[in-house]
């Protein structure tokens, strides 16, 4: 069984995918924190405030249904889905939004692959007395980065195009396994990064197809990629992304002075953002070609289930406010935790 968790994780990324081979994926970690009674507490005290927030803010007639301010700790959320070890962990791109959480993430759930890039950022003197991040988060990654962290984890650096066992093919070489393809960066995009100390360049874009290489439905997460990945995509991969499902948005959403033509091309059924003010996130981009979108702080966390017989891709939300106020037809579902909201795609035939 396979399903997509896109947390509501501050003003950062977290998705976690599932996957039929009973394999997880980790793509980027935001507020995580180690699972002790009182985060335990905290937790389920947020949940509730988050519930009656968005009640109070539904009644009062806005569409701002505050969810930012009340955000998951992704160790506790991955837990209460049975999950203890995590297959790979990709680290798309060296912000620290990105990696928020990271030493207790990796020393609680163990992740047998790290995937990262070949990148030479430095964060050294970045954490001054009100940073929201940790210099032992940047000081464990550069550790791992250097490969004297944990030496029973591999690291890999892959680059668009590349195929390997269990990520993007079977045992016997054929396309499948996990069904995750990479479709940024290349080489060129990772040097000019490093020369001009701009990373958002570098990030992973990656496709996932689901039910393995059938390619069912499929699904991008979009990293914080900008405008030269976006060139490279469409010249290197045009046809894997033409008509995608669903779109995790690049920089979660934000407007960042960038072009957003490749949504001609991608014409996603559904895109997510994730927390930003509302002045920065590019909504008029999704609007102008009325395309769909939802919010972490509309939705809280999101849960994305293809069905048993891949016949549809249904979205479940952590806010039953939000959830009800789009669907009459709601239900709370144990198998995401969350509350159905909409069919996002049919099967392809």
């Amino acid at each position: 069984m396979a399903l997509i968790h896109f947390l509501n994780v501050k003003q950062g990324d977290c998705s976690i995918i599932q996957h039929n081979s009973e394999r997880i994926t980790v793509i980027d970690v935001c507020n995580a924190k180690e699972d002790s009674k009182q985060n335990r507490l905290t937790e389920s005290v947020t949940a509730s405030l988050a519930k009656l927030d968005g009640i109070m803010t539904k009644a009062a007639g806005s569409g701002n249904f505050n969810q930012k301010n009340y955000p998951v700790n992704p160790v506790i959320y991955i837990k209460d889905f049975g999950i203890g070890q995590v297959f790979r962990f990709v680290l798309t791109h060296p912000d620290m939004d990105h990696m928020d959480g990271l030493k207790v993430f990796w020393n609680t759930f163990s992740p047998t692959n790290f995937w990262d890039t070949e990148n030479t950022c430095s964060k050294d003197g970045d954490f001054e007395a009100g940073s929201p991040y940790n210099q032992e988060d940047w000081d464990f990654y550069k550790e791992l980065r250097s490969r004297q962290g944990p030496v029973d984890r591999t690291r890999l650096t892959l680059f668009s195009g590349d195929h390997g066992k269990y990520w993007n093919q079977n045992e016997d070489g054929s396309s499948g396994a996990d069904g995750l393809y990479i479709l940024a960066p290349n080489r060129d995009l990772v040097e000019e990064a490093n020369e001009c100390d701009e990373f958002n360049d570098c990030s992973y874009a990656i496709l996932y197809r689901t039910n393995a290489g059938t390619g069912r439905f499929k699904i991008l997460f979009g990293g914080d990629s900008h405008d030269a990945t976006w060139e490279h995509i469409l010249q290197a991969h045009k046809a894997d992304v033409t008509d995608v499902d669903l779109l995790v948005a690049p920089h979660h959403g934000r407007k960042s002075d960038r072009c957003y033509d490749f949504l001609d091309v991608l014409r996603p059924k559904m895109t997510f953002f994730g927390n930003a003010a509302s002045e920065h996130l590019a909504y008029g981009a999704w609007s102008s070609r009325k395309l769909s979108y939802i919010t972490n702080n509309q939705a809280g966390s999101m849960v994305v289930y293809p069905d048993s017989r891949y016949s549809s891709l249904d979205l479940y939300v952590t806010n039953e406010t939000f959830a009800r106020s789009r669907t009459e037809n709601t239900f709370y579902s144990e198998t995401t935790k969350g509350w159905y909201v909409m069919e996002i795609a049919n099967g392809r035939t």
